[in-house]
């Protein structure tokens, strides 16, 4: 569904708010239709975000695993490779 959202668990170093937050925005986008929003349904479309951006955060932080943390710079180009490969 949302292929810019990134998996944002396990990762050294972890996740920020700002990413969390701005999975949350894409999620919005996403199920909204809206890229921005008119200031009728600005409001809402914040406050899902917010609602959202709390929800992961809390998730995330309650999450527990054994697996050793992901590394950002391997998972990125393990992504480019793949989208190379769709595009051949």
């Amino acid at each position: 569904m949302c292929r810019n959202i990134k998996p944002l668990y396990n990762f050294e170093p972890p996740t920020t708010q700002e990413e969390i937050r701005a999975s949350a925005m894409q999620y919005v986008r996403k199920i909204s239709g809206f890229n921005k929003p008119s200031k009728a349904n600005e409001a809402a479309f914040l406050a899902a975000v917010e609602s959202i951006t709390t929800a992961a955060s809390e998730l995330l932080n309650k999450l527990e695993t054994n697996a050793p943390p992901k590394n950002r710079e391997e998972e990125a180009a393990r992504a480019k490779s793949r989208f190379a490969l769709r595009n051949i």
